[in-house]
């Protein structure tokens, strides 16, 4: 299957992710463990009350209502599940809650904070670079990094940075396409 490239979360927990619904700890083994951790999520300060080593993943869709990341693989290789941790793409399937500290986190919910469409958004929808849309919310979060590092990235570059990102509708072309309209788009903006 082909792919764009992959993110290094900020700490793997192997496996499926530690989810408040399917936690692998008994209650007693739970004395030890953080239960309130606060995170700045898309700008608004949360006070959640979950085990530390529970995936991001799960306290962002199952405590906070932000379901624009999805579970795809719950192994960190799709990212279905991507979003940017202090401005850089992570696997929030993989990465424990308890890891991220004060970093904060942009969701798919929160990219375009005055309610339009960001530019990815709005060139993704005109480039029709996605069919059924599972993995757009992750694409486009790391063409967002990738903009913000690389204004005027070449297809090669963008292809690179994007690998690991999986569609498997196969919209590759498009969703490059889309990235440089976004390019453009945002120079235009800035101008």
């Amino acid at each position: 299957m082909k792919s764009f490239g992959s993110v290094v979360p900020l700490r793997e927990t192997g496996g499926f992710p530690h989810s408040s619904r399917r936690s692998r700890t008994s209650p007693s083994d739970r004395r030890g463990m953080t239960r309130v951790i606060e995170l700045q999520v898309n700008g608004t300060t949360y006070r959640v009350d979950v085990d530390e080593e529970i995936s991001l993943l799960s306290v962002l869709r199952d405590h906070l209502d932000l379901t624009g990341a999805k579970y795809g693989c719950g192994e960190g290789q799709c990212g279905a599940c991507t979003v940017l941790i202090g401005g850089l793409p992570r696997r929030s399937c993989i990465t424990q809650v308890g890891v991220v500290g004060d970093k904060p986190i942009t969701t798919i919910e929160g990219l375009s904070p005055g309610g339009g469409l960001h530019p990815l958004q709005r060139a993704f929808l005109d480039a029709d670079a996605l069919q059924c849309g599972y993995c757009t919310s992750g694409m486009i979060l790391t063409a967002a990094a990738l903009l913000e590092t690389t204004p005027h990235p070449t297809e090669r570059e963008i292809a690179h940075f994007m690998e690991g990102n999986i569609c498997r509708c196969g919209t590759y072309l498009r969703i490059i396409a889309a990235i440089r309209q976004a390019a453009k788009m945002l120079k235009e903006a800035r101008s």
